[in-house]
């Protein structure tokens, strides 16, 4: 018994006692009502998921299905701004101007006005310069034929168009309609330009090279909103006094 019982076995079983009691306290004991350990990787994707969904949803208010589009009611208010500010106080031009863009919703009085430069300055530089398949492109083709007989007679006559393009200090829209097959917009042109047309031997025979003058023109440009082709075309011209 006391060979079993030596010393160092005595102080190994105290020690062992003694580990055992401060895990038991330490760590607890089972009772089976504990909850189930926590999947740590788990946990962190449902964690990721829910803080992406946070930052994707957006809250969406229902909208009627009837509603207009939002894009739709500010292009409306543009265009209406656009048509009251070239009216300018003409009661009948501004309901012209809404019956174009009824007819089409893509026209606006600006853009319209931009393009409509633009062509006034390629046609009488085109017709300056004897640019026939400008003018074609541009002129309704009873126009076009004015404009190339012009061209003929003064090519006949050995004359050239010393021709400059200054500006265009006043353009305004004067008459719109829709007739039910054409939208019609005629414009009044008052442009600056420099214009010397010589003889054959270089003497003047009209305009001055060395000063600017205005010439004033009314246009009436016309496209059938159904078609594909968006270019308009000019179908009357006429010098204003």
């Amino acid at each position: 018994m006391d060979d079993f019982l030596d010393l160092p076995t005595l102080i190994a079983i105290v020690v062992a006692v003694f580990v055992l009691f401060r895990l038991r306290s330490v760590l607890g004991t089972r009772t089976g009502t504990e909850r189930p350990p926590v999947d740590r990787s788990r946990s962190t994707q449902t964690e990721k998921k829910a803080a992406n969904a946070d930052e994707t949803v957006v809250p969406i208010r229902p909208r009627a299905a009837d509603a207009p589009d939002l894009d739709d009611e500010r292009r409306a208010r543009k265009t209406e701004a656009e048509i009251e500010q070239a009216a300018a106080g003409n009661a009948d031009l501004a309901t012209g101007l809404r019956a174009v863009v009824e007819a089409d919703p893509t026209f606006t009085p600006k853009s319209f006005l931009e393009g409509a430069k633009q062509a006034y300055e390629m046609i009488v530089t085109g017709f300056a310069e004897g640019d026939r398949q400008t003018l074609k492109n541009l002129l309704d083709k009873d126009v076009y034929d004015s404009f190339a007989r012009a061209l003929t007679e003064r090519e006949a006559a050995g004359h050239k168009n010393e021709f400059t393009f200054v500006g265009l200090p006043k353009v305004a829209i004067v008459n719109a309609e829709y007739d039910k097959k054409n939208i019609l917009i005629t414009v009044d042109f008052h442009a600056e330009v420099v214009s010397a047309i010589r003889d054959k031997d270089g003497n003047l025979v009209e305009g001055n090279a060395d000063q600017v003058q205005t010439i004033a023109d009314e246009w009436t440009f016309a496209r059938n909103p159904k078609s594909r082709d968006p270019n308009w075309k000019v179908i009357t011209t006429s010098q204003l006094d």
